[in-house]
């Protein structure tokens, strides 16, 4: 955004135009441009002849964004803006367009006329100030001299569909977004000026009746042939008062750029992309907020989803798990034999619904933890417990499967048979069975 610096007025320039006298024509005299005098008013704005007033005023705000003195410092565009300000002011009037157009550029020299008794007419006769004409426009440098303090891109928003406002970007975490947050922001606004109040006029002083239309606004000339031709003060502005103090902070313009601290809420539920209006003072502030993305959750609309580990030995026999959430932790139970990608719902754990009642749910991921090293113990529990699984296709690392045992089996025998000094040498070794059931002399002795 940027705000124009007042420029010097450009002075009209005289031409004198004659028109051929008869008994119901005179002399008289017209104030514009050289170059314009023989111009087409609607080819120096860009505009067809049958455009609407809308159309004119828009291709006007275009040329004089790009011809403004205080954007323009070129005596050429000083030149270009007096032209299309002059051609303006006279396709903006409905009455002086009707003239424009039943005389034309090609009825005389002047490009304007108006007819005035029989068999003759006379032309358009006015002071064209540029900056009359641009205040009346768009209300430019109101209360103060020249065009200083117009913003063109405020205009631009506020004539062709959009209110003047003023917005920001505003960056927050997903957290803030959810929950809802107090965030503090700096803003340019315009406001009464702080030393003039909005007066305008310098502080001890007050505004006079304007000395050049007597208070009235307007000024009227007298005009060959008796008419009389009425224009807005080009002093005053029409008010009626002259501020011959003018406000030194605002250059009496009676408003000023203020930076203001504002604080405001945001909304529990926001979503990125989604913007904020409030009012700061006389003005409009929009902030859009960039949500920043989170390391835990994903938002779908109200719903949010999370991936929830779990161990193996949860995962098969069951228990509960500590669940982070939105708004805190929950305990949630985890079935027995609880499978890796399972997907459960926690209701009412999600966004809080922005436009309604209520929130969203949580969506918890399962994820099984595999340990990937176990220490011996582990391992012989996990072997011990694989032993007990009839797997249907595969095997478990560690662990032989019945055809292996067998096979085991049958080699041992096999190595055996294979040696006999190996087998006579164990059977050496065993001791003696003794037939308990047998009667021995001592154990008859005791009997009798």
């Amino acid at each position: 955004m940027f705000v124009l610096n007042r420029f010097h007025r450009a002075a009209p320039l005289l031409a004198q135009v004659s028109v051929p006298t008869t008994s119901a024509t005179k002399t008289a005299q017209l104030h514009t441009t050289n170059a314009l005098s023989k111009e087409d008013y609607y080819k120096t704005l860009g505009v067809d002849k049958k455009a609407d007033a809308k159309s004119i005023k828009k291709a006007y705000f275009q040329l004089a964004k790009k011809y403004h003195p205080d954007v323009n410092k070129t005596k050429e565009a000083q030149t270009k803006f007096q032209e299309i300000s002059e051609a303006y002011e006279v396709l903006s009037d409905d009455t002086k367009r009707q003239e424009y157009d039943a005389y034309g550029s090609g009825g005389g020299p002047t490009g304007a006329g108006r007819a005035g008794g029989a068999g003759g007419g006379f032309h358009y006769h006015g002071n064209v100030d540029v900056n009359e004409i641009f205040r009346r426009a768009f209300g430019g440098g109101a209360g103060g001299g020249g065009m200083g303090g117009f913003n063109f891109d405020n205009f631009a928003q506020s004539t062709f569909g959009h209110s003047a406002a003023q917005e920001m970007v505003m960056d927050i975490s997903f957290e803030e977004a959810v929950r809802g947050a107090t965030k503090n922001v700096s803003v340019n606004v315009v406001e009464d000026c702080l030393k003039c109040h909005g007066t305008q006029v310098e502080p001890g002083f007050k505004k006079t009746s304007c000395p050049y239309c007597n208070g009235t606004g307007a000024i009227s000339q007298r005009l060959q042939g008796g008419f009389f031709y009425q224009t807005t003060c080009n002093r005053c502005r029409g008010s009626g008062h002259y501020n011959k103090n003018p406000c030194q902070e605002c250059e009496g313009e009676g408003q000023t750029v203020q930076r203001r601290q504002v604080s405001f809420n945001v909304p529990a539920g926001t979503n990125n992309g989604d913007s904020l209006k409030f009012q700061v003072g006389k003005n409009q502030v929009f902030v859009r907020f960039n949500v920043a993305p989170s390391l835990k959750f994903r938002r779908e609309k109200d719903d949010i989803h999370s991936d929830v580990e779990i161990s193996l030995a949860q995962a098969v026999l069951g228990g509960t798990v500590k669940v982070p959430g939105i708004s805190g932790d929950t305990y949630v139970h985890i079935p027995a034999g609880t499978g890796s990608h399972t997907k459960m719902r926690l209701t009412g754990k999600g966004v809080k619904r922005l436009h309604s009642i209520g929130h969203g749910d949580q969506y918890m991921h399962i994820k099984v933890t595999v340990p990937k090293y176990l220490t011996a113990e582990q391992k012989a529990i996990m072997l011990a417990w694989a032993a007990t699984e009839k797997l249907k296709d595969g095997t478990i690392k560690g662990l032989d499967t019945v055809e292996e045992k067998k096979k085991k089996s049958e080699k041992v025998e096999k190595k055996t048979e294979d040696n006999p000094a190996e087998k006579e040498e164990k059977v050496e070794n065993e001791e003696p069975k003794v037939d308990e059931t047998s009667e021995t002399p001592e154990k008859k002795a005791a009997e009798s």
